[in-house]
């Protein structure tokens, strides 16, 4: 993974494997009850709300709620749907109007399973709360754990 600043905004990179056929990892990614399974920073968040209708110009939300009760509110618009194999969505939080950033995730077989890479661009960071880093790596550690089972 690099962080990068891109002008003032950063930029992320994740990169992950998962032992899992790509069409796991997409459905993990598409399937909004899926996605309430692993979308979140650590197991402390709940995720009360997650929708997704996956085509473009479709959107989606994630509602998640940390050990506090504070709200986390989050959603987006596909702009690129390659089933399988890429999505690219916007990315917004309800409590951050107008700053939207970009998000892309790129599926390809990879020996055994499934080679992930993310690309986070031109986010901002909510002050005093887990970094997008540290919010994606630790979704994508629970993604890891669900994938190794089989998604509910």
């Amino acid at each position: 993974m690099a962080k990068e600043i891109v002008g003032e905004r950063p930029s992320l990179k994740v990169n992950r494997f998962f032992p899992v056929a790509p069409a796991k990892v997409w459905r993990a990614w598409t399937d909004a009850r899926a996605l309430g399974q692993w979308f979140r920073p650590d197991a402390s968040f709940s995720v009360p709300v997650a929708q997704s209708d996956v085509r473009v110009g479709g959107g989606f939300r994630v509602l998640m709620i940390n050990a506090k009760g504070e709200e986390f509110d989050l959603s987006g618009a596909y702009r690129e749907v390659v089933p399988e194999r890429r999505l690219v969505m916007t990315w917004g939080w309800k409590n951050q109007p107008g700053q939207v950033s970009l998000v892309t995730v790129n599926l390809r077989p990879s020996g055994t399973g499934t080679q992930l890479d993310l690309l986070h661009e031109g986010y901002l960071d909510f002050v005093d709360q887990p970094t997008h880093e540290e919010g994606w790596n630790g979704a994508l550690d629970t993604l890891g754990t669900i994938l190794k089972g089989e998604l509910q």
